[in-house]
């Protein structure tokens, strides 16, 4: 049975109610739930964690110290695991060195073929990198960009020297780089900077190592001048540590960045640009968008170069089936969204030969229009055809459809979940009565009544990145939905554009919320100050002994709750602190009590349980916009770090509740929702427009379209076939748009029986 199937028993982690699951091998299993049902619990901390674990143990200790460590998990056993690939929504990152061209080797294959074919010869496939020093610029380093003062910044023209003109930091009046430019004898320091001779700005900012002539006699005999410019850029921006750390964040507001003059942005030298295929040289290549790319590749036909044609054209091919087509070589991963570098990471797989293996994919549906998403179905059949086993996470209707297996999780979320409501297939879900079930069921419609516009924000002539000129008029005091496929210009047009327009924009996006281990639900939201001065005022002690980062911490664990041991090479064993049993606090501390609660006892309080504690106004106000969200199944003490997207993205979505008269942005809120949640998420953006807001929602999802008061559409397609404006009106009139995907989409959708 072991060959066919993993086998799981007794899964405790997390939530999760001691389990058992036989998961088919060879086939496409979907798990579906309500966020925070279990799923990741199952699918990533169980079955993954242990894979990855036991993979890792059949290394040397040398190698294993420089794995990610993965602790055993809550389970009695685990049987028939395959070595597992986990292809999640982490952010590449990474530096400016780091692209799309160098996370998936096809720029190295781009080097080879310049350095086998490209005319005239400029060396081996080593002189076309830009982070090589023989390919380099040595302007930038490879970068393509500098760093340069903004001297508007830098001075205040208004002041003298001695009055403190120069704002950078460390060259205050007082301070000793300050002493290098009033003792210098090259200026009266008590001249404002405005009334400075040419020359004598000249000497300020640009000289450089200057032996001077006639100094003050408080001057080093032995030193030599430097002036601002190049005194900033030694000391500041050249290092990597040090004065460049500590003082990063006001060096921000003083430094520019700006195309190398030297290599205009390409990031090598003059000698490998001028090496030439067909007219374009290499960095020409990395700057087309994908699909170009393709077409360019096959239009060598010299014979030495057909192996690596080949080669580079199946790579590329691979970028443009899971719908990449328009990014480029040169796109800095650190700019790719969760979603982007998911499927860059699919890319990295579709070239392997390697069968039965297990595929671990969290939600790779995200940020992706219904479009796209049957690409990425074809990825996940291909996969399971070559032989291995695909596990998916997905709230996505057409991405559980293609199930040959579904196990969906529930029934509700947190201490009400962690149970498998149903195993089967996908018509068995939907006649399942589960809350998956329910809802895959029912029948879509577009909103009867849409709110009427109260007037119109206005954007005109956008060109920045792919839009074309674009111009739109955006509905006041209603819900727009700004669709289109991923990378037709609906981000930038929103979020960059939008604002520069109109600055008061909020924007409720994506990204988490900044976040250590010790911060959680009410240290966020603020209400944790009101309930330590609670605990002070009725026990009569400071409100300092109720912070577990302060006074009343636990001495053990440092106010944690756990405690952390390095094994060196073996993993990090994270315990449950045997002082304070996980309450956090000193057991005095704990001796306090507010309504018979210690303060321990409020902090492993879910949502909801806190909502019939309290009474006070303050905190029950932000406890009910919490529960209004959907997160009552979150306990108040909660490391946020443990949070989902979703999770955390509805939290800051609570905290604008009870505003009113805002512009507000939502990039793509449905991000990790199940169908359920959406249509709370739904209520609460109307909830938002019925406060007299204007809410303007960036989305793919089909369910949000059709509750819209407003649909515009960009397009047709992706970067440089998109950045138009393919359609802006009601959203029964969009499915008339014969020009709109989107259009087509939803059309299909609501006819759906």
């Amino acid at each position: 049975m072991c060959n066919n199937y993993i086998r799981v028993t007794g899964a405790r982690e997390r939530n999760l109610k001691n389990i058992d699951i036989n998961i088919p091998k060879k086939k496409i299993t979907v798990f579906t739930g309500v966020s925070g049902s279990g799923k990741s619990s199952l699918v990533f901390d169980t079955i993954a964690a242990e894979s990855q674990r036991q993979l890792n143990e059949t290394y040397t200790s040398f190698i294993r110290h420089r794995l990610p460590h993965y602790g055993k998990p809550d389970v009695d056993s685990m049987e028939g695991l395959s070595v597992a690939f986990i292809i999640n929504q982490k952010r590449l990152g990474g530096n400016a060195r780091s692209t799309v061209g160098t996370i998936t080797d096809t720029y190295s294959l781009l080097r080879l073929l310049f350095s086998r074919i490209g005319k005239p010869f400029a060396g081996y496939s080593d002189a076309f990198s830009f982070n090589n020093p023989a390919g380099m610029c040595g302007g930038c380093q490879g970068l393509g960009t500098i760093e340069a003062v903004d001297l508007e910044r830098l001075l205040n023209k208004d002041l003298s020297l001695n009055e403190g003109a120069i704002r950078f930091p460390t060259f205050e009046p007082g301070g000793w780089r300050h002493t290098r430019y009033i003792h210098s004898g090259l200026f009266d320091n008590d001249k404002k900077i405005r009334d400075f001779t040419s020359q004598e700005m000249d000497l300020l900012l640009y000289a450089d190592n200057m032996k001077l002539k006639n100094p003050d006699p408080q001057w080093h005999k032995t030193s030599l001048y430097e002036g601002l410019i190049p005194r900033i850029k030694r000391s500041f921006l050249k290092k990597e540590e040090g004065e460049k750390v500590k003082y990063s964040k006001e060096i921000e507001g003083f430094v520019t960045k700006q195309t190398c003059p030297c290599c205009h942005g390409q990031r090598l030298n003059e000698k490998v640009l001028s090496c030439k295929i067909n007219g374009k040289n290499i960095s020409q290549c990395a700057d087309m968008q994908v699909s170009q790319l393709l077409d360019f590749i096959g239009s060598i036909t010299v014979p030495a170069a057909a192996p690596i044609v080949c080669e580079l054209t199946s790579r590329l091919q691979h970028m443009v089936s899971i719908g990449l087509d328009y990014l480029s070589l040169s796109r800095e991963t650190s700019t790719l969204s969760g979603g982007e570098s998911q499927r860059i990471k699919m890319v990295c797989q579709l070239g392997s030969s390697l069968t039965d293996l297990t595929y671990i994919f969290d939600e790779p549906s995200i940020g992706l229009h219904p479009h796209d998403i049957s690409k990425i179905n074809g990825l996940m059949r291909l996969l399971r055809d070559k032989g291995n086993t695909v596990l998916i996470v997905e709230h996505d209707p057409d991405m559980i459809q293609i199930a040959d297996h579904v196990v969906d999780m529930g029934p509700g979320a947190g201490i009400h979940g962690g149970e498998i409501v149903y195993q089967g297939d996908y018509e068995g879900l939907k006649a399942s009565g589960t809350l998956t079930g329910t809802y895959l069921s029912h029948r879509p419609s577009l909103k009867e009544t849409p709110r009427t516009p109260k007037g119109w924000l206005s954007l005109s002539n956008a060109t920045l990145h792919n839009l074309k000129n674009v111009s739109v008029d955006i509905p006041k005091g209603v819900m727009t939905v700004i669709t289109g496929v991923a990378g037709s210009g609906k981000s930038t047009l929103i979020n960059q554009i939008l604002p520069e327009f109109y600055p008061e924009t909020v924007l409720i996006d994506q990204k988490g919320i900044p976040a250590s281990k010790r911060s959680n639900l009410v240290t966020f939201t603020g209400i944790f100050d009101i309930i330590r001065k609670l605990f002070a005022k009725t026990n009569g002690v400071s409100a300092s002994l109720f912070s577990f980062n302060s006074k009343g911490a636990c001495p053990v664990c440092k106010g944690l709750g756990v405690t952390y041991t390095d094994l060196a090479f073996m993993d990090t064993i994270v315990t449950v602190c045997e002082e304070c049993h996980g309450k956090r606090y000193t057991e005095e501390v704990l001796h306090y009590r507010l309504r018979g609660k210690t303060i321990g006892d409020v902090l492993q309080m879910t949502v909801s349980e806190a909502l019939g504690f309290f009474h006070e106004m303050e905190i029950v106000t932000v406890l009910k916009r919490l529960s209004d969200v959907g997160i009552t199944y979150i306990t108040l003490g909660q490391p946020l770090n443990t949070l989902s997207g979703g999770e955390l993205q509805r939290i800051k979505l609570a905290s604008e509740l009870e505003n009113q008269s805002q512009i507000y942005v939502l990039d793509e809120p449905s991000t990790g929702l199940h169908m359920a949640d959406i249509s709370q998420l739904i209520h609460m953006m109307n909830r938002l427009v019925d406060r007299n807001s204007t809410l303007i929602v960036i989305e793919h999802n089909l369910d949000i379209m059709c509750q819209a008061d407003w649909i515009i559409d960009l397009g047709p397609y992706a970067g440089q076939n998109g950045g138009e404006i393919l359609f802006s009106g009601l959203p029964k009139d969009i499915i008339s748009c014969e020009n709109s995907l989107t259009g087509t989409y939803l059309k299909n959708y609501i006819k759906k029986i």
